[in-house]
């Protein structure tokens, strides 16, 4: 049977000397000093452990560790198992991910170079090692700065939205900044390194088409490849399948190295979205013997699948071309996620911070998760906790804002890496799309490339080519979409609302959040609002005295051209100028609630005209003012538990239809919502203007809009009145003008406090009218977090909030702690707090 031994002890780092040492480089490391390294693991981490390097993200750190990525490295350690050792034919030394332009030496001669930090790399050194001594491998990294202004010089320049040349080569794009991200340039063996052991064969490669057929049997056809020793050419090999208890098996007659095993389930139980039933996963077996030893395992591959169809629908209708995704026959209206690196340096993240936060978004209501085309191809437990959650997965391929070259030495690569991480993920069933690129197909229309470009290649061959062919030949079941925004056609603009998918950027960038309701895009693949972070991870992050919006290490966290400048204007229309940090910090992060609610509620109520929304951003990589709905020390913003009222089934909001305010009832559960509404008009004391009883029923998937009388939407003044429905436990509220016009009462409430194991409850119950109530937990403890967000109590109403990490003892922050928009953002008032 193969062996593998995890080659993750004994490696050392240092600068390597004959190569660019930077000018800032520590003395230490000029002195040739090797450091204990951590494999998998990056440069930047290593410096860190060492204390060599401050924490780029702090302050203005980052701009102190830039020389890290521009020096080259050597990994060394030595080598003791061979074949001859375990009892096996061959020895094989596996990468699974090299960051990136790297020389693999062993004993000093050269086994390979690399340049794709998106693909693995395996070597044979049987024989290659001396029983007795240890046999010296080393891993020499060049800057992937060097390399990438190599190509850039030989191809010639093409344009990119940052100032970094990550468009010319195949390595993280986000690691040279973006603009929410800090520049970290890394280097290092980022996957594990390994040795394995073999005889007569090895499974190379197992692609698994995973189907249901239309009377609901489930088929399995394994497409396997092997590689053969020496020995093993002239055998004649055996391979079994086995899934649900039925076994199948293929025969590889000697010389083959390619076959086809195929199994059919019959009824299986199949493979869901998360709000749409269950995730029924199968272990799927692949067992490699010689066929003359049956009882003797050369190799073993086993995953997890499940049985799901997946279609996307871009029929042609009466308003353009729709953009929906079909699973297992129901069409779904997509609630969705952007996702980046979970951390700039990018092997911290760990499947136990892939599942905190993944479960996080699943437990919003999250049913999708677009990967994003800066970052990486995740690991697999990104995918497996996909899997088990039911949040579908997006893939974009690794591309983003720049225009890419299509000659070599890149388009090889280009290929090759594809190919092999469609064929890495493709058993996982959550997996529902192939995407080509990041906004890259818009950047030739629209960011005036083409004539910087003057005919040069820019990627256009990759996303409607090279890799539709890959998707085509290696996983043909799934769709393969070539960009995002992209209307599916080189005849329409690329970003054209009417067809396929849109970026929603104009909002932020140039307009007030109210213009969402300007227009229905067939699908929203990207739109936010930004916020800071929690307090206490800013605080964390800078040290800034005193703190302000535009003190040093605040805006050196802000990544966004304008950032500061688009939140203000952001406000302007709503709020007025807030007076100080503590009220920016509380009404920016108000309105980014504000933003997103606005967008999802238009365009939730226009399924299935438009069939999905993808918010940008979920996580952050670093502390950072940013788009995020939480942030880069793992707190949610207020955002992130809107989102579990946003992306609920059943969603109520208000909207005007032709000019008139209505009630919209969205139901996407796949049971019928029948019941009754209660409509209100109330006055900012609490009185009853006007109130009706509504009957509602909504159809399983769909949406209905109520009317509403002309009694109840008549106010005598708007700047004091208001609307409230609540249904079942739902409520959408409806205020005719701004914030700063609205005459809110000064908020007032009584709070109670009782401690509980782990943390403690605050009940808040109203005297007036409190608008958005935010209790900021990690105002108390930094540690601290409460169970929900934003909240408007009408006078009289409680809200119980539950917290962990603060246990109700210290009583001095809790008044600062509660804010309201009443006030422009200020402290609530109230009594004196009890226990």
């Amino acid at each position: 049977m193969k062996v593998s031994t995890p080659l993750t002890s004994g490696w050392t780092l240092s600068l390597n000397p004959t190569r660019h040492v930077p000018d800032e480089a520590p003395d230490t490391l000029r002195e040739a000093a090797r450091l204990p390294a951590t494999v998998p693991g990056c440069v930047h981490t290593d410096l860190l452990d060492a204390g060599l390097i401050p924490d780029p993200f702090v302050d203005l750190n980052e701009t102190e560790v830039a020389w890290v990525g521009r020096a080259d490295w050597s990994y060394r350690t030595g080598l003791t198992a061979t074949a001859d050792a375990t009892g096996h034919e061959r020895t094989d030394l596996v990468f699974d991910g090299l960051d990136t332009v790297a020389e693999v030496r062993l004993d000093g001669r050269l086994l390979g170079t690399t340049r794709n930090m998106h693909r693995s790399y395996r070597y044979d050194i049987t024989g290659r090692t001396d029983p007795g001594r240890d046999t010296p491998l080393q891993v020499d990294f060049t800057s992937a700065y060097q390399e990438a202004e190599r190509v850039r010089d030989l191809l010639g320049p093409r344009p990119n939205a940052y100032p970094e040349p990550f468009n010319f080569v195949r390595k993280m794009a986000s690691s040279f900044g973006w603009d929410w991200g800090p520049t970290l340039v890394t280097a290092g063996i980022w996957r594990q390194a390994r040795l394995e052991h073999w005889s007569v064969a090895r499974i190379a490669e197992v692609r698994p088409e995973v189907t249901v057929a239309p009377d609901g049997t489930g088929r399995v056809r394994l497409h396997l490849r092997v590689e053969r020793s020496a020995r093993g050419a002239e055998r004649a090999l055996h391979a079994v399948l086995d899934i649900a208890g039925i076994e199948t098996g293929v025969h590889l007659p000697p010389g083959s190295t390619t076959a086809i095993v195929e199994a059919e389930v019959p009824d299986p139980d199949l493979w869901w979205p998360r709000g749409y039933g269950e995730q029924h996963l199968y272990t799927c077996t692949l067992n490699l013997t010689d066929a003359d030893a049956p009882t003797e395992a050369l190799d073993r591959w086993e995953r997890r699948v499940g049985f799901r169809t997946v279609e996307l629908d871009t029929s042609p209708d009466a308003a353009g071309s729709g953009f929906t995704l079909v699973v297992n026959g129901v069409r779904t209206f997509v609630r969705g996620v952007n996702w980046i690196p979970d951390d700039a340096l990018i092997t911290r993240v760990d499947a136990a911070r892939y599942r905190r936060r993944l479960t996080r978004a699943a437990d919003a209501g999250v049913d999708l998760v677009r990967v994003w085309g800066g970052g990486v191809y995740e690991s697999e437990a990104f995918y497996d906790i996909c899997d088990e959650l039911g949040l579908m997965v997006w893939q974009d391929f690794l591309f983003a804002c720049a225009a890419y070259p299509e000659e070599e030495p890149l388009r090889s690569e280009v290929e090759a890496e594809a190919r092999e991480n469609v064929v890495r993920l493709m058993p996982h069933a959550s997996l529902v799309l192939w995407n080509g690129n990041n906004e890259n197909l818009w950047g030739f229309r629209d960011w005036d490339w083409e004539p910087e470009l003057a005919g040069a290649t820019w990627g256009e061959g990759y996303y409607l080519d090279v890799l539709p062919r890959v998707v085509a030949a290696t996983d043909p079941t799934r769709p393969y979409w070539a960009g995002s925004p992209w209307s599916g056609s080189r005849d329409l603009h690329p970003n054209d609302p009417g067809h396929g998918t849109s970026h929603s950027w104009e909002v932020w960038n140039r307009l007030d959040h109210a213009a969402y309701r300007d227009d229905v895009p067939r699908f929203v693949a990207e739109f936010g609002w930004q916020a800071p972070p929690a307090h206490a991870t800013l605080r964390r992050a800078v040290t800034d005295d005193p703190l302000t919006p535009d003190s040093p290490g605040v805006l050196h966290h802000q990544k966004a051209e304008d950032g500061n400048g688009k939140l203000a204007r952001g406000l302007a229309p709503h709020f007025a100028a807030p007076a100080d940090y503590d009220t920016w910090h509380y009404l920016t992060q108000v309105n980014q609630v504000r933003a997103v609610t606005t967008g999802v509620e238009h365009w939730r109520a226009h399924w299935p005209h438009c069939a999905g929304v993808i918010l940008w951003q979920l996580n952050d990589c670093w502390p950072v003012t940013s788009w995020a709905a939480i942030d880069g020390d793992e707190r949610e913003k207020p955002l992130y538990h809107a989102l579990g009222r946003l992306y609920a089934d059943r969603l109520l909001t208000f909207r005007h239809i032709d000019g008139r305010p209505a009630l919209t009832a969205v139901n996407q559960s796949g049971t019928p919502w029948s019941g009754e509404v209660s409509l209100r008009r109330l006055d900012v004391n609490g009185a009853v203007g006007a109130e009706q009883r509504v009957a509602l029923d909504v159809p399983a998937r769909g949406v209905t809009d109520l009317e509403l009388p002309a009694a109840l939407t008549t106010a005598q003044d708007p700047r004091r009145e208001f609307l409230v429905a609540d249904a079942d436990g739902l409520r959408a509220l409806h205020f005719a003008v701004a914030d700063r016009e609205f005459a809110y009462p000064p908020a007032e409430a009584v709070v109670k406090v009782t401690p509980q194991d782990g943390g403690a409850q605050v009940t808040v119950t109203a005297h007036t009218l409190v608008r958005d109530l935010l209790l900021q937990a990690d105002r108390l403890h930094p540690e601290a977090r409460a169970d929900r967000g934003l909240v408007t109590l009408l006078p009289g109403e409680s809200v119980d909030i539950t917290l962990t990490g603060w246990d109700g003892q210290s009583m001095e922050a809790l008044p600062s702690a509660l804010r309201a928009v009443n006030g422009s953002g200020a402290p609530i008032s109230f009594g004196d707090a009890s226990r």
